[in-house]
């Protein structure tokens, strides 16, 4: 049996360039920054001191709708709102398919964990500075948390609130692959749609790790740029200046429609989704394997399925980190799969001005790849002022650039090395 196709029919995002797709979008071909000083915390005695915040963001919408979102963490609120757009986007909603045969499939990170009130908890149960008294904080954890604030701070969560808010009543699932979650999420839910097991699937990721856990812990890892005298500038991939990814936040969502059931309702078909590859390196949890295997198998599994050869590539969506080892990685992965022509094949990284949404970052990346299809604009990569001779590859440096884009490839590899490569096309019918 011949598989189904899978169509996108809506997009949804909430980014630190713009609270839906219209102004992230517009930002992108603009080349404007989202990258600040922390403002959440006070990030002052940290090695790093700027982020990706979401800005303008009304946290009393989704509470003052349903009282059972009061406790939503930052991560579920911006799922909630993109997967709204979304959804109102696609037409899906007020579309009379079976509520069993929508699913959601997603790459939910943390953001609903309270760290004041947790590091209040035990800096009063502290047994003269060199333990903690077990009694005090259970005493203390029992009188001030509540079962639901426990609860939020699980990814799971975020699944769940989709899944009720938007009544989807299939299959309902979340991985959490680091900086690959949402692509991977992508990926398998487009499976789901291909054997059959759902019609719609809700898909993307949401993330939200600007706390002093996360900042510390990528600190430590030496993974984040310390540029904190010039935010703007502090992302710059594939730049021989690059010392590190800026972190970020938000949430990015796509609807996926079996093709045949999206043309039989009139939805406005924006691109068919076509090839998936996923793939592990087994090697390092920071570093990506040294000759990009994983990386470079990903993506050819990905044109395998979506039946594209390496000349038919028209646009990469890269990675793009701008930490010194994956843009170099990512540069030779690239030169790996296509030869010659990668050096024909225009490649920019929006990390350069939206930072790094971790779980989020794939799916706002294929938005993007989208969107370079819809309207023909390639959106740059900002900061690249000095090239590396490492990384010798079309960069679509500083400034948009418009060119007839047919097929995309997007990239997204994290940590712990999972490799996911995805491929869109125009749809033509």
């Amino acid at each position: 049996m011949d598989r189904r196709r899978v169509v996108i029919t809506g997009m949804g995002a909430v980014t630190p360039i713009g609270n839906n797709v219209r102004e992230t979008w517009r930002g992108l071909l603009e080349g404007r920054s989202g990258i600040g000083k922390i403002s959440i915390f006070d990030a002052s005695g940290f090695p790093t001191q700027i982020a990706g915040e979401i800005k303008g963001f009304d946290f009393s919408k989704w509470p003052e709708k349903d009282e059972s979102l009061c406790l939503l963490g930052r991560n579920s609120h911006f799922a909630l709102e993109a997967a709204s757009e979304a959804m109102k986007d696609s037409g899906v909603e007020n579309a009379r398919i079976p509520k069993n045969r929508i699913g959601v499939y997603f790459g939910a990170g943390d953001g609903g964990f309270d760290f004041s009130e947790y590091a209040s908890i035990i800096s009063e149960s502290l047994n003269g500075g060199s333990s903690v008294k077990m009694k005090d904080y259970r005493d203390k954890s029992l009188k001030r948390l509540t079962p639901k604030s426990v609860l939020e701070q699980e990814p799971y969560q975020t699944v769940n609130h989709l899944a009720r808010v938007f009544q989807a009543q299939g299959t309902v699932s979340n991985c959490l692959t680091a900086c690959a979650a949402s692509s991977q999420a992508i990926g398998e839910a487009a499976e789901i749609i291909r054997r059959g097991d759902a019609d719609v699937m809700i898909t993307g990721g949401t993330h939200s790790m600007i706390h002093p856990l996360g900042v510390a812990g990528f600190n430590l890892l030496t993974a984040l740029s310390v540029r904190n005298d010039d935010p703007a500038r502090a992302s710059r991939p594939f730049d021989k200046g690059r010392d590190g990814f800026v972190l970020s936040e938000g949430s990015g969502v796509i609807i996926l429609e079996e093709l045949e059931r999206a043309k039989k309702r009139g939805a406005k078909i924006y691109a068919e989704f076509a090839g998936y590859g996923a793939t592990a390196d087994a090697f390092r949890l920071t570093d990506p394997h040294p000759d990009g295997k994983g990386a470079v198998q990903a993506m050819r599994l990905s044109l395998e399925d979506a039946l594209v050869s390496i000349d038919g590539i028209d646009y990469i969506n890269a990675h793009g980190t701008s930490t010194e080892l994956n843009d170099f990685i990512e540069t030779s992965s690239v030169k790996q799969v296509f030869k010659d022509h990668a050096y024909r094949i225009p490649m920019s990284s929006i990390k350069s001005m939206l930072g790094h949404m971790i779980a989020a970052a794939g799916v706002v990346e294929l938005i993007a790849s989208i969107l370079t299809i819809r309207e023909g604009i390639i959106p740059p990569t900002i900061n690249y002022e000095t090239p590396d001779d490492a990384c010798d590859l079309d960069y679509v440096p500083n400034n948009a650039r418009e060119t007839r884009v047919k097929n995309v490839l997007s990239n997204s590899f994290g940590f712990g090395g999972q490799n996911i490569a995805l491929v869109v096309k125009k749809f033509e019918g």
